[in-house]
This record gives structure tokens, sequence and C-alpha cells, in this order.
């Protein structure tokens, strides 16, 4: 079974990225997936879980939270059960046996005993405040003081929430196999490239 994690800055394309490797790779790719599967498992709605699961309060918890995961203390709230589940949800999918591309998660840490082709995508800030304003919702109009302010709020989030978990820091270049820097490449072209260096790395593992 070979796993591919993708961790990534806000707007870098990381999640595109991910699905045109599974594409490339013809293996199955998780992302929305997830949230709707613990959506489904704990009865709640789907935009509920997204935000709870995206915008951690996490200051409140000790950083010592990753060494007490399953204390009953923490389950009281409902962001750490989503949590709880989100991480089950993971642990099935790579019970399934087969090969796949998750995006975000903190799936290569969660999933660490599986092995996984780790990769984390950044990109420089013109072209993820570019990206943001091509997939932004109709009607919005954010300036680029605004835009740059949400990437960095939601990339502190990720951060804290990796800190949490794993003690590593986000981003940190050990702790992954690949560091893609999207800037000025065609994403598709870029996707080949990194499923082809993925199949050489599980490749040298045999």
């Amino acid at each position: 079974m070979k796993i591919i994690t993708i961790s990534r800055e806000f707007g870098s394309g990381g999640r595109e990225l991910g699905k045109r490797i599974s594409d490339v790779l013809g293996c199955d790719y998780y992302d929305s997936e997830i949230i709707a599967a613990v959506a489904k498992q704990s009865g709640l709605d789907a935009a509920y879980v997204a935000t709870a699961l995206g915008e951690h309060g996490w200051k409140q918890y000790p950083i010592t939270f990753r060494n007490t995961l399953g204390s009953a203390s923490y389950l009281q709230s409902s962001k750490v059960n989503l949590l709880l589940q989100q991480r089950r949800v993971l642990e099935e999918i790579a019970k399934l046996g087969k090969d796949c591309v998750i995006v975000g998660r903190n799936a290569d840490t969660i999933l660490r005993e599986y092995e996984p082709f780790r990769v984390f995508v950044c990109a420089d800030m013109e072209t993820k405040l570019r990206r943001c304003r091509e997939r932004a919702p109709e009607g919005e109009n954010l300036t680029d003081k605004e835009l740059m302010r949400q990437i960095k709020h939601i990339d502190k989030l990720r951060a804290q929430t990796r800190e949490i978990l794993s003690g590593e820091e986000w981003g940190q270049r050990d702790a992954y196999h690949l560091t893609v820097n999207t800037t000025d490449w065609e994403m598709k072209e870029l996707a080949a490239a990194v499923a082809g260096f993925a199949e050489h790395w599980f490749g040298r593992k045999k």
C-alpha cells in the first residue's frame, strides 16, 4: 500500500496538486471526503464539522494534549471529539490497504506507522494571493491585505494543530520527504513530476 500525504500552505495549490497526483497514479483521493465521513459518523452538519476542525481554539489546551489524546477530561470538548473522530476516519482509510493521496488533516503524522510519502506544498505570497482571488466565492472582494491576513491566520491555525498533535513544527523540513514550491509551475506538469518522485521513493523501499 502506498499513501501520499499532502500538507500545504493556504493558497499554495496543495489540494489541486494532490488531486492531480492521484489522477496520474490512478489511486484514491481523500480531502473533503474525510469531513463528510466525520460528519456522517458524528451526526453533525458537514459545514459545522469543517469549521470546527479548521478553526481550533487550541490555545485553551496544554501542549501535552498530544500525549493524552484519549483523556476523558478532554473529551468534553466537541472539537476534540471531532478531532478524535477524524483520526479514526484516517485510520479506517489506511486499513483499507489501498493506494491513496490524502490532503491535509495531519495525516502524515497520524498515519506515521504506515510510512506515507510526506509532501509539504508552499508558494510565494503573490502566487497564493492570485490563487485565492481566482477561487474566491462570487461576490467576495477582499483586498490583498485582507487576503494576506486570512492566509496567515489559517496557516497559524494549522501550525498550532500540528504542534498539539505531534510536537513538530509545521513546515519543518525534516518532517517531510519532499517540499514543493508551486510558484511558477504549471500544476499538471508539477503533479507528474511529484508522482514520479513518489513512485521512485516507494520503489526504493521494496
